[in-house]
């Protein structure tokens, strides 16, 4: 149901659309290539099992992490927005 000026389905229009960019960014991060055998900001072994696990790894667990913690406090806002929702 859609309401104001927006047509039907445009909600769900937007839900698909942040979805969809949001699966592109995580595909974009994905590491390539051949995995490191120490990680490259603390030089820490990268143990077999990660490196066989995560194709293409470059960092060790800990240092994944701390990667994790600050790219998710960047990415908590939709910026998508209709002109619906912006003229309320």
């Amino acid at each position: 149901m859609a309401g104001g000026w927006s047509r039907d389905g445009a909600v769900q229009d937007q839900i698909d659309a942040s979805v969809e960019d949001a699966v592109s960014a995580v595909r974009g991060r994905l590491p390539k290539g051949e995995s490191l055998k120490y990680c490259e900001e603390c030089e820490e072994a990268i143990p077999e099992a990660r490196r066989e696990a995560i194709p293409g790894v470059r960092l060790c667990v800990q240092c994944q992490e701390e990667v994790d913690k600050e790219n998710k406090a960047a990415g908590l806002f939709n910026r998508r927005g209709s002109k619906d929702s912006q003229l309320r």
